[in-house]
């Protein structure tokens, strides 16, 4: 069996897209990652309240953790340089301002860049959409950071999510574990694949017909 990215590295891999300047919102699980790798001139902004934080309080550093400063997942992460603190309040008029770029974990994203992430539309909940339809709606860019392919190897990237929706036609760009994809109004372009990988393995185990990249690489870290 082929070997894929790695969690750590899809984190990576999507913290490569943000510029010096950007303001960036983190949503829970694999997009907080993305704070381990903090590009340099990029402030991320938590719903919590916090703008310009730096990378997270890792497991030997517990001394550094503070209650105070925690991210989307609840975890502890370490004040930046000029970090502002805020109510949720000014918080959400922020995510909903088209100014930042969120990166949210994904269950579902379809050709259209329709994307589904908070439920999966069993009797059980397990949660409510909280602020991720905002974040959805909100931002000037959102990136989506997820496993290409279900535990059973279920599509993913799909042609019409069967889930609940988040917001539809939002997504920009979808990083998982087997690619970095696109959204454009012609389609999901397959601009690069994981090592080892070629696009006709990358297409058997995504749903919509992809649109192949003249310029298709393999990921770069």
């Amino acid at each position: 069996m082929k070997q894929r990215l790695e969690r750590d590295v899809i984190g990576m891999r999507a913290a490569k897209e943000l510029q010096p300047g950007d303001c960036v919102n983190l949503g829970f699980g694999l997009p907080t990652l993305c704070a381990l790798y903090v590009p340099e001139g990029v402030r991320f902004q938590t719903e919590a309240g916090l703008l310009g934080y730096g990378r997270l309080v890792m497991a030997d550093e517990v001394e550094k953790a503070d209650w105070h400063y925690i991210d989307a997942s609840g975890r502890f992460c370490t004040p930046g340089l000029g970090m502002a603190i805020f109510d949720v309040v000014t918080s959400f008029i922020m995510i909903r301002s088209g100014r930042l770029i969120s990166v949210m974990g994904g269950f579902q994203v379809s050709e259209k860049g329709d994307l589904a992430n908070w439920n999966t539309g069993g009797d059980a909940l397990g949660g409510t959409i909280g602020g991720a339809m905002d974040l959805a709606v909100g931002s000037r860019r959102v990136i989506i950071t997820m496993d290409h392919n279900t535990k059973d190897g279920g599509y993913r990237i799909v042609k019409k999510c069967t889930y609940p929706l988040t917001a539809r036609e939002c997504v920009d760009l979808i990083v998982t574990d087997l690619a970095v994809i696109e959204v454009t109004p012609k389609g999901l372009v397959l601009k690069e694949v994981a090592p080892g990988w070629t696009a006709e393995e990358v297409q058997e185990l995504t749903e919509p017909k992809l649109v192949i990249a003249p310029d298709l690489k393999e990921i770069e870290l």
